[in-house]
């Protein structure tokens, strides 16, 4: 049976992986054993892609991206180029910590900027926007907008990717859907 799927000639696909239908794996990649790839997922040049790692639909992982061990990313998640995940705390090398790799999830529609490193353990929540440069030593909640080395948060990020200003009845709307968003205790929510 044909793939479903395409891989340039130079990439690397191990045994055990699932690759969804429609996905590109470009140039250098290497999409390592029992990966499970979503359907409509873009792989960049030069990503390494580890052990079990689980991404869902419509994934996009620019060039030069290492998702480790023990990361999760759910569908519309988009990695920019050279962004890192991590996946043991303090590691050494003449250490072996596998069994302590620890988990990661990027929540729906989250984005990472260019260059961002998240540091094992720490969640991304829905539609959170992860500025260029950031280094996310926390989990970040959904919606949020965070910078920084220690990244720290600076906003409300739309579903659009458009910066959110809240009125003072907590209020705000999508400069480019429309779509509102109500602010309450902290905690953003769609409200249509």
């Amino acid at each position: 049976m044909e793939n479903e799927y395409f891989a340039h000639p130079t990439a690397v696909i191990d045994e055990g992986c699932t690759i969804g239908k429609g996905v590109k794996i470009w140039h250098f990649s290497h999409i390592m054993s029992n990966c499970v790839i979503g359907d409509n997922c873009n792989i960049g040049q030069n990503v390494v892609v580890s052990p079990e790692v689980m991404l869902g639909r419509n994934v996009k992982v620019q060039n030069n991206v290492s998702i480790y061990t023990g990361v999760i990313c759910e569908d519309d998640v988009f990695l920019g180029p050279s962004m890192v995940f991590t996946n043991v705390i303090n590691p050494r090398s003449a250490v072996n910590r596998k069994h302590e790799y620890a988990k990661t999830r990027v929540k729906k529609g989250a984005t990472i900027g260019a260059n961002a490193t998240i540091v094992c353990g720490n969640d991304i929540g829905e539609f959170a926007f992860i500025g260029a440069g950031a280094v996310v030593t926390k989990s970040v909640p959904a919606y949020a907008l965070v910078v920084g080395n220690p990244s720290r948060q600076t906003g409300w990020m739309s579903e659009y990717g458009q910066k959110l200003k809240f009125d003072a009845m907590g209020i705000a709307v999508c400069p480019e859907s429309k779509v509102r968003y109500m602010l309450r205790e902290g905690v953003v929510t769609k409200i249509g």
